[in-house]
């Protein structure tokens, strides 16, 4: 608004036409000046000068709104952005409905500790009918590391919708729905996301899928630039395709160790480096989310997996619609599953650390091994 030509404000013609002789042709060229500074300049009393300036600001101000009136927004927003469902009760409470369309959710934790499970299941709600809660579509999954399973998928939806599996031929058909790519290279990844943004559209992509980021650009350190710079270009690209394709977009990321001094960095809920310092001593691990604080900044809702005195936890830890909620959970031959659907509230730096005692891999139920 700040660019608006005087002359389509309905300012009297003849101020409007001392405007334009005097060069001054926006709003924002106009607000720049105070009442005497337009005084001398167009050379005109002061009352016509506050006449059009009262006019200008009224145009270019954006109006006030009521908070109730926000809230009904929002309310419209969600219901038609649209979530696909985790069927994790708690969880889906929490983020009014689920995983929501046309933004990016992060899911961040150690290696075992359940990210896989949680998009394998995510993959196949996707794909699930909509008489059964899913968005009847298709599911791109970039699986990166190679831990894709068909059989341990399989698995979880003959436990998970059995009345859906056990008919002939579903088990094929739900498979037959989830594209799976496997990129070896941030290069090569980079190569297939305009052919990407196609094949969401002309193959009634549901959800997007990529496990995991920080593996893609692990195999770039060599070249000397960081992780965070690497990914510019990227992070505004999947962004911009959330935004265009108003799907989920589900991206995994790693840990990494946490030093003495970022401890400190972002610590906003304490008063000093010394309690910061003391605070960070006394959990039972010093890991971080991969990627740096431009990734962080990209992804609206980040889910935080990880394990502390025996038990596994998905922290709601970033999300504009919720406050920080930890869920005890485990992974069973369903996937994974909620402990309790109340959620506990957390404050201060642990909502955002992440602990790690032992989960390296995780045993499956018919003594392998998956992650």
């Amino acid at each position: 608004m700040a660019n608006k030509l005087i002359n389509q404000m309905g300012l009297p013609k003849s101020i409007a036409n001392v405007f334009t002789a005097r060069n001054i042709t926006t709003a924002k060229e106009a607000l720049s000046l105070t009442e005497f500074e337009l005084m001398e300049v167009l050379d005109v009393n002061l009352a016509e000068v506050s006449s059009a300036i009262a006019r200008i600001s009224e145009i270019t101000c954006p109006p006030y709104q009521t908070v109730l009136s926000l809230m009904e927004q929002q309310v419209q927003k969600e219901h038609n952005g649209g979530h696909l469902s985790t069927r994790l009760k708690g969880l889906d409470d929490a983020l009014c409905g689920g995983i929501p369309f046309g933004v990016l959710t992060e899911l961040v934790g150690p290696a075992g500790i359940g990210k896989t499970q949680f998009c394998l299941k995510l993959a196949l709600l996707a794909s699930l009918p909509e008489a059964y809660g899913g968005l009847d579509g298709r599911v791109i999954y970039i699986d990166v590391e190679s831990k894709f399973s068909s059989r341990r998928m399989i698995e979880i939806g003959s436990k998970s919708f059995p009345e859906i599996f056990h008919k002939k031929g579903m088990a094929q058909e739900m498979a037959g729905r989830i594209l799976v790519m496997r990129p070896t290279s941030l290069s090569e990844f980079t190569e297939s996301l305009q052919q990407l943004k196609i094949s969401l559209l002309q193959n009634q992509v549901k959800l997007l899928i990529i496990d995991s980021m920080a593996a893609l650009v692990a195999g770039e350190q060599g070249q000397g630039a960081p992780r965070q710079h690497l990914l510019g270009w990227h992070i505004s690209f999947i962004k911009s395709l959330a935004e265009f394709s108003r799907i989920p977009i589900v991206v995994t990321n790693q840990v990494r160790s946490q030093t003495r001094d970022e401890a400190c960095q972002y610590s906003f809920q304490v008063q000093n480096r010394e309690k910061a310092l003391h605070e960070h001593a006394e959990y039972d691990s010093h890991l971080v989310a991969a990627l740096g604080i431009h990734w962080a900044h990209a992804v609206t809702i980040r889910l935080v997996l990880d394990s502390k005195s025996g038990k596994r936890f998905i922290k709601l830890a970033k999300s504009p619609i919720s406050p920080p909620l930890a869920f005890a959970f485990s992974i069973t031959s369903s996937g994974i599953s909620l402990l309790s659907d109340g959620g506990i509230e957390l404050t201060g730096p642990e909502i955002n650390t992440i602990h790690c005692q032992g989960h390296s891999d995780v045993i499956n139920f018919d003594g392998k091994r998956f992650q």
